[in-house]
């Protein structure tokens, strides 16, 4: 996809907006332009002392022309402008379709400031080029073209004289474009960053207060800004030097016409009027030299942007429906790995020769020390990244030859690292899906929350804030927890849901995921083991790798992590107990 055919669908669905508002815009361009027509006649007029009411009807007229360019301009900055808007809101909300639909190891990649520098920056200065850019581009063109006639017209000599300097306008235009274009960019960039680390350090105010980390807190802000500055000043250089250059050359017709046209007029080879309207004409012309300077940055500003914008666009979905996905009919019976390998995109490798088989109607406890690859492992079941080698079929079908929505729209999935979005606590468990009472209240029971909601002041409707700031880590486990219990879905996928809950909350929890797992398939990682030695099936994980699956009492009996861990557990939980 090339840059400009982000913006073309949007352009081609308004093109006889377009069209009318570059028919006003042209209208008002002509009105402005017989304004020192009229001026020269009035001018001429009172140099043989002609009477009032002469004057009187060119003031109508000029009246009248000023009241036409009032109602068409309302015309074309309504078409022209609005367009703009909706050139703005439809990549924004292309962006963010596309980019919902690219997978997580692609925001692995891009900090978030990146993308929001995108949404924001880089979107704005596409409306600028596509609405404003346009304008200036019809008046540069219909104004300049048409005064330039009426020059001509009144005398071809003296516009040759004027209009010498044009060519070299032109040079410096195609000479300073290149390189404003390359510091656009280069600001674009700049300002990602400075987004980016003021994002960064607002999320993580808390910390930066523990630790008394203001100060080096601002010295990296500083340091993101002074770039930023730096940036934009190497910028300033360019266009600081553009634009009066612009007004160097406008200055200098200017001048040629006092000099040479003030002859003119004395020797009576044009009249005074003539001379007045002449200057009127080279001030129209002047706005159209400006705005080529204008069009230019603008153009060069959006076009930067649109390059940064195509590269998100280009960026195909690593994890996507192919071209065989097929719906998925039915709860799945079983999910089979196959020497499924899995390594990140720093070559760290995270899973290495899985073979498992995961029935539906069991229950299964995923364990092993930190960096085994338990998470990785969930995530690929859930088509969050994809296998690097091997494949993960359900029903013998591989998980590409499944449509995305199929697959996910059956797993109720609890993450390692619950997200709360801002919001009020009960849309943040419902998400927006109509719920019956019981239902809800149900798995408000189960995940622990009952005791709590009760003490909100608010209850459901209490906002928790930005990342749910309001609430502890357990009690955000409990909402992502409750959040995925209220869909009942075949699959259950929990990753490590009740390591932030107090032993007695937990043993509460693990009961009713006991009464939530029965008929399903569940798969539920933890470190604690209390929450998964009830479970059909224990799988120790070890470095990648499986060291160790079957029953509880047989797991215990031949591998030592987890019979050393069940220990060490178990005393702490009497420790507590007593």
């Amino acid at each position: 996809m090339s840059p400009f055919q982000l913006v073309a669908p949007c352009l081609r669905d308004n093109r006889w907006t377009i069209l009318l508002g570059v028919c006003c815009l042209v209208v008002v361009d002509l009105m402005q332009l017989w304004i020192p027509r009229v001026v020269k006649w009035a001018v001429d007029d009172l140099t043989t002392a002609t009477g009032p009411v002469a004057l009187a009807g060119y003031a109508t007229q000029i009246l009248m022309l000023a009241v036409g360019i009032g109602v068409f301009r309302y015309v074309w900055r309504r078409c022209l402008i609005g367009t703009s808007r909706k050139v703005e809101r439809d990549l924004r909300w292309r962006l963010l379709e596309h980019l919902q639909k690219l997978e997580p190891a692609f925001f692995d990649r891009h900090p978030t400031g990146s993308l929001m520098a995108h949404a924001t920056n880089d979107i704005n200065h596409v409306r600028m080029a596509t609405g404003m850019g346009m304008v200036a581009l019809t008046d540069a063109v219909v104004l300049g073209a048409a005064a330039i006639g009426f020059m001509v017209y009144i005398d071809w000599r003296l516009t040759v004289l004027v209009l010498v300097p044009m060519p070299m306008i032109a040079a410096g235009t195609r000479l300073f474009s290149r390189r404003m274009h390359r510091r656009y960019q280069q600001v674009q960039a700049a300002f990602a960053a400075l987004t980016e680390t003021v994002r960064e350090h607002f999320s993580g105010i808390r910390v930066v207060k523990a630790y008394t980390l203001e100060p080096a807190a601002k010295r990296r802000a500083d340091a993101a800004s002074d770039r930023y500055v730096q940036e934009n000043l190497k910028l300033v250089r360019i266009t600081g030097s553009f634009f009066p250059m612009m007004m160097l050359f406008s200055n200098i017709s200017l001048a040629l016409v006092l000099l040479l046209g003030g002859r003119a007029t004395v020797a009576g080879r044009i009249t005074p009027g003539d001379f007045v309207a002449f200057i009127s004409y080279i001030g129209l012309i002047t706005w159209p030299m400006m705005a080529l300077g204008w069009v230019m940055n603008l153009i060069q500003r959006g076009k930067a942007s649109l390059e940064r914008l195509a590269a998100i666009f280009n960026t195909a979905p690593a994890i996507a429906d192919g071209p065989a996905a097929l719906p998925l009919a039915g709860s799945p019976r079983e999910i089979a790995l196959n020497d499924v390998r899995l390594t990140y995109g720093d070559d760290r490798r995270a899973l290495s020769g899985i073979n498992l088989r995961f029935e539906a109607g069991r229950s299964y406890g995923i364990v092993g020390p930190p960096g085994s690859g338990k998470t990785s492992l969930i995530r690929l079941i859930a088509r969050l990244y994809e296998p690097t080698a091997g494949t993960v079929a359900v029903d013998g079908r591989p998980l590409a030859e499944i449509r995305l929505a199929d697959l996910r729209g059956r797993i109720a999935y609890v993450p390692q690292e619950p997200f709360i979005f801002a919001g009020a606590l009960g849309d943040n468990i419902t998400m927006g899906q109509e719920v019956a009472p019981a239902v809800l209240e149900a798995a408000l029971a189960d995940a622990g929350l009952e005791s709590m909601i009760q003490r909100l002041p608010a209850g459901l409707d209490t906002v928790v804030g930005e990342r749910g700031v309001m609430l502890s880590g357990g009690q955000k486990q409990r909402v992502a927890l409750a959040r995925a219990l209220l869909s009942d879905r075949p699959i259950l996928l929990l990753d490590d849901p009740i390591s932030q809950l107090d032993t007695v909350t937990s043993r509460k929890v693990i009961e009713a995921l006991k009464r939530r797992a029965a008929g399903r398939m569940a798969l539920i990682v933890s470190h604690r083991m209390a929450a998964v030695r009830w479970t059909d099936r224990i799988v120790v994980m070890d470095n990648g790798a499986v060291s160790a699956m079957g029953p509880h009492d047989a797991v215990a009996a031949q591998n030592a992590y987890y019979r050393d861990t069940l220990r060490v557990q178990a005393m702490e939980d009497n420790g507590d107990a007593n």
